[in-house]
Order: structure tokens, then C-alpha cells, then sequence
């Protein structure tokens, strides 16, 4: 994109005496000519570059001038757009910080630059809570945040009792906002809109160097979610249903290996889902690309919601 290129030849400019118009197009891979458009671009943006001709001469930017950013790229700069999600900004009590932040991000910028960023900003949106899912107080959030960022001690009430961690971080999900912290040496979450009376303790504490939320996060969950897996059964699934397993079961239930395929292309698997009743409803939305092999009851509960089917479409 060009807009990248304007930057990075600016950033090449930064660093050097004067560079000659067929040096900086050999380096970019464009024309000499291109070079000069993009030289002319960076000065109506208020970049001062100019060539000077003769021996010792080229293009250079003003001595002692520096640009404000350093080796950031269009996508970088609007992918910083895209942190200000409106939504959790207000949910920190930093909407106004953000605000701020992007338009002083903006104005550092050379103006193509800035036009792409400002378009990123107008017209992507993240809408991070669900279509169903309730409000949460999040009341107690500014403070919980407040503590994670500063390593200090807090206390609230949760489900009636009383509580005391090292808060490591914060976690938005679909929405809904958890607390991480260790307590007697585990780490647990805790549900934000659940959290009661928070107050910031004086005492800090020595938070784990090698503890990573981001990977702490993922393992919570994909164990979470292995625990709720305790209904077996066995289905045989078309190539297609086969394909369409993850999207129905989910990413941990989908995590098997299939048995060699028969003369029709079909496999048998054995899966663990959440429950008889959970198994029906996500098997169901495979269709005729899945057969219910065990237990009995099962398939039993899939012919009569097929058969129910029929009838209905008569």
C-alpha cells in the first residue's frame, strides 16, 4: 500500500544524510518517478523533505527533524484504532483517556496515514457484548482494574464470602468481564458483575514473572469446558458431517479421531457430550449426515425427532 511506503521511506529519510531518488527506488522496488510523487506526497503533508542536486546531494529531510512515530506501518497504526473498543473503554472508566489518546495518535501522523487510520476508526466497530446476554453491575470494575495495574491486594464479597487476592488481571468474554487472581495459591476467576464491596488493599504484592494471563486464560477455559463432557456416545458421520462436527459440538467435544472410513465414505467416532438432551440438540443440527450408533436411547430420541419431522412436512 502506499501509504506504507510513504512511511517507510520517511523513516528512511530520518535516518540518513540525503539518499539519491534512484537508491530509494532500487530499495522500494518502484520507479524513479514514483519516488518523486511520494517525496511530493510527504512535503504537502507537512513532512519537510526536499532533493538538492550536485555531488553530496538528494534527498533529505529537514537536519534535526524526527517524526513522532517510530517504524509503525498503516496497519499498525489502524489496527491502534481498533483498540478503542467504546464498549470496554467506558466499562474501565477510560473512554475519555482513549478519546484523547486517538486523536493525539492522529495528529502525529503524516496525512495518508491519517486518512487510513481515521478510516479504520469510522468504519469498523467492535460490539463486544452478546445479542441475549444480561447486564452485569460492573460497578466494581474501575477499582479491580485499578488494582491489577498497580499489583495491590483486594477485597470484596463474592457469593456471600468474604475474599481476599492478588488480582493478575482482566479477562472480557463474550461481554461478561472476570477477575484472575491468585487466593492461597491458586488461581481462580471470578466474575466481575458478582463481585461485591471491592476495596483496593494498601499492601501490594510480588506477582509471578512467568505467570501469562493470556495462556492461563486458554488452558481455564479448555478444562472448564472438558469437565462438562461426560455423556458418551457413538455416531457414524458422513464426509460432510464429519466436516460440520466442530460447528455443532464444539471445539473440546470435536477433539477425537475418527475410525478408518467404510465403502461409503463414512466414519464412526466415539464423542462426549454434555448430556443425552445437549447431545440430541447438537447431533440434530448434522441432519441426514450423522447416524446415532449408542446408546439406544439416543437414537431412539433422534428417529422420533425425524420422524416428527416428516409429519410436520407433509
Amino acid at each position: 500500500m502506499r501509504s506504507a511506503r510513504l512511511l517507510q521511506l520517511m523513516l528512511r529519510l530520518q535516518g540518513s544524510r540525503g539518499v539519491v531518488a534512484e537508491q530509494l527506488a532500487e530499495e522500494f522496488e518502484v520507479s524513479v518517478r514514483t519516488i518523486y510523487r511520494d517525496v511530493a506526497a510527504l512535503s504537502a503533508a507537512g513532512v519537510p523533505v526536499w532533493t538538492e542536486s550536485g555531488p553530496g546531494g538528494g534527498i533529505r529531510l529537514l537536519d534535526g527533524w524526527q517524526s513522532k512515530l517510530s517504524g509503525m506501518t498503516d496497519d499498525e497504526t489502524s489496527a491502534l484504532m481498533l483498540l478503542g473498543v467504546p464498549s470496554i473503554a467506558a466499562d474501565l472508566g477510560r473512554a475519555a483517556a482513549v478519546g484523547s489518546a486517538q486523536e493525539k495518535l492522529l495528529r502525529t501522523l503524516p496525512g495518508p496515514l491519517r486518512d487510513g487510520a481515521t478510516l479504520w476508526q469510522e468504519r469498523i466497530l467492535v460490539d463486544v457484548p452478546g445479542w441475549f446476554g444480561g447486564t452485569d453491575d460492573i460497578s466494581a470494575l474501575p477499582a479491580l482494574a485499578s488494582a491489577v495495574l498497580d499489583t495491590r491486594r483486594v477485597s470484596f464479597t463474592y457469593r456471600d464470602r468474604a475474599r481476599t487476592v492478588d488480582p493478575l488481571g482482566l479477562v472480557i468474554k463474550a461481554g461478561t468481564w472476570y477477575l484472575v487472581a491468585s487466593v492461597g495459591g491458586a488461581v481462580l476467576s471470578f466474575r466481575v458483575g458478582r463481585i461485591e464491596h471491592a476495596v483496593v488493599e494498601d499492601d501490594s504484592f510480588a506477582r509471578a514473572a512467568d505467570f501469562d494471563l493470556a495462556s492461563w486464560w486458554a488452558a481455564s477455559r479448555a478444562a472448564f469446558d472438558r469437565s462438562l463432557l461426560r455423556y458418551p456416545c457413538r455416531v457414524r458421520l458422513s464426509p460432510g458431517g464429519w466436516r460440520g462436527l466442530r460447528d455443532v459440538v464444539g471445539e473440546e467435544a470435536a477433539r477425537v479421531k475418527p475410525e478408518p472410513a467404510d465403502s461409503d465414505g463414512w466414519v464412526s467416532v466415539d464423542l462426549r457430550l454434555e448430556s443425552e438432551a445437549v447431545a440430541l440438540s447438537q447431533l440434530v443440527g448434522l441432519g441426514a449426515e450423522v447416524e446415532v450408533l449408542e446408546p439406544l436411547s439416543l437414537r431412539t430420541a433422534m428417529r422420533s425427532v425425524g420422524e416428527a419431522m416428516v409429519r410436520r412436512h407433509r
